[in-house]
C-alpha cells in the first residue's frame, strides 16, 4: 500500500516589526502572519537618520518580533536611491545591537500611499505631527505579508 502524500509543512506564526527609515522620522508598525494583519504603531524622531536606540530597544523588548522588516527606499526603476545605504546601515545596526533577524523590503510608493490614505481620512497636508511614517511602515508590512502569504499558498 503506497504511503500517503506528505503533509505541507506548516510554518509557525511569526510576529513582525517594521521600520520605515527616514532621516527625520522612522515609522513603526507591527503585524503577524497568523491573520496576515498589520497596524501602524508609532513614529520615532531621528536626528539626521540616527534614532534613539533606547526607544528601538524598548519596542523590540515589548513586541518580541520573530522578524524585523526595514523598508528599502529604491528608485522607481529598482536602482538604489541615495537613502538606500543609510537604510541598510540602520538595519545592520539593529541586527548588531539587538541580534534580531532582519529583512529588507522594497518600499516603493509606500510614503505616497500613506500620504494619500492620511488625506483621505481627513488628515492635514502639513504632516508635521501626523503619523504618515507609521502608516507607511504598515503599508510596507502589509505588502510583505501579502507577498509572503500568497507565495506560501502557491507552494
Amino acid at each position: 500500500m503506497p504511503s500517503p502524500p506528505p503533509k505541507p509543512i506548516q510554518q509557525k506564526p511569526q510576529s513582525l516589526l517594521c521600520f520605515d527609515y527616514g532621516t527625520k522620522n522612522i515609522g513603526v508598525a507591527i503585524g503577524q502572519t497568523l491573520t496576515g494583519s498589520a497596524r501602524a504603531l508609532t513614529q520615532l524622531k531621528a536626528r539626521d537618520g540616527i534614532p534613539n536606540w533606547n526607544e528601538i530597544g524598548k519596542l523590540l523588548d515589548e513586541w518580541q518580533p520573530d522578524l524585523v522588516l526595514i523598508g528599502l527606499p529604491l528608485n522607481m526603476d529598482g536602482s538604489d536611491s541615495e537613502l538606500c545605504p543609510r537604510a541598510r546601515k540602520f538595519a545592520n545596526r539593529i541586527h548588531g545591537r539587538f541580534g534580531v533577524q532582519i529583512q529588507m523590503v522594497d518600499e516603493r510608493l509606500s510614503s505616497f500611499a500613506a500620504k494619500g490614505e492620511h488625506l483621505a481620512g481627513g488628515g492635514s497636508r502639513h504632516y508635521k505631527n501626523d503619523p504618515v511614517d507609521a502608516i507607511a511602515a504598515r503599508i510596507i508590512l502589509e505588502d510583505w505579508l501579502n507577498g509572503n502569504m500568497n507565495s506560501s499558498l502557491d507552494e
